[in-house]
């Protein structure tokens, strides 16, 4: 029973698919119980729930939110922390990405960029702060290079991003010493949805922009995110680049 309590327990966001759901498969695999957030992806996170409690009985479940809405990011904190007992690490992943030319932008793209990007992950950060600082956990805000260099037609979501890479050091300075936050920044690593395809030409084209001069997997981020967490004590306040090297030549 002692054993079971003090087993770690991480919640990750957006984690039903693709960079969400491979952080959840590494840190599982070191470990931590997991918490699967999602809000559209409802079967994808089931059978991820399914699959690593499958390999360890009582280690996944699955909770749903709303990252628009602060009562329902609040609700989420409480039910994640409830469910062990303990939070030991908090992923912030969950994300919204599409074009918002400028002189096209709504109202409501702006809130779902800067709500699902920035507004969730703060405001859940701030709910679990308490339990974190009891676990002497870690946060670890998912950014990206377009945080730091604007990607042309997708200014709102651009802006959120550069938020979340303030909002990272912001944080770490008012949780240290309790909680460390650090951010991881990919590149080129999965192409974005349909609704987003970027053509073959456009592919090659960003492909070559990269020094390794190869397309980044999943698994890098993951295992990015896995040393952050499990193997940087002495880290806090930084972002890591995970982009074969782009973000040099931007």
């Amino acid at each position: 029973m002692s054993e079971l309590l003090n087993t770690p327990v991480a919640l990750v966001t957006g984690a039903g698919q693709r960079l969400g759901a491979e952080i959840c498969r590494h840190l599982h695999a070191r470990g931590y119980r997991i918490v699967i957030h999602y809000r559209h992806s409802a079967e994808s996170a089931v059978q991820l729930c399914e699959s690593l409690n499958a390999l360890r009985a009582n280690s996944a479940i699955t909770l749903s939110a709303d990252m628009n809405s602060v009562s329902e990011v609040e609700s989420l904190a409480k039910k994640a922390v409830s469910q062990w007992q303990r939070l030991d690490v908090l992923v912030n992943n969950a994300s919204s990405f599409y074009p918002t030319p400028l002189g096209t932008v709504t109202e409501a793209q702006w809130d779902d960029l800067q709500g699902s990007n920035l507004k969730g992950a703060f405001f859940l950060a701030q709910a679990l702060a308490i339990d974190l600082a009891c676990s002497s956990g870690c946060i670890v805000n998912m950014i990206d290079i377009y945080g730091s260099k604007p990607l042309e037609k997708y200014p709102a979501y651009s802006i959120a991003k550069a938020g979340v890479a303030m909002m990272t050091q912001s944080l770490a300075l008012e949780l240290a010493p309790e909680v460390r936050v650090n951010g991881v920044s990919p590149g080129a690593i999965l192409w974005p949805s349909e609704e987003t395809e970027y053509s073959i030409n456009e592919k090659q084209e960003l492909s070559q922009r990269v020094p390794l001069q190869r397309q980044g997997e999943a698994t890098d981020i993951a295992k990015t995110v896995v040393f952050l967490v499990a193997d940087a004590p002495y880290i806090t306040g930084q972002m890591i680049a995970v982009d074969g090297g782009r973000s040099v030549v931007l």
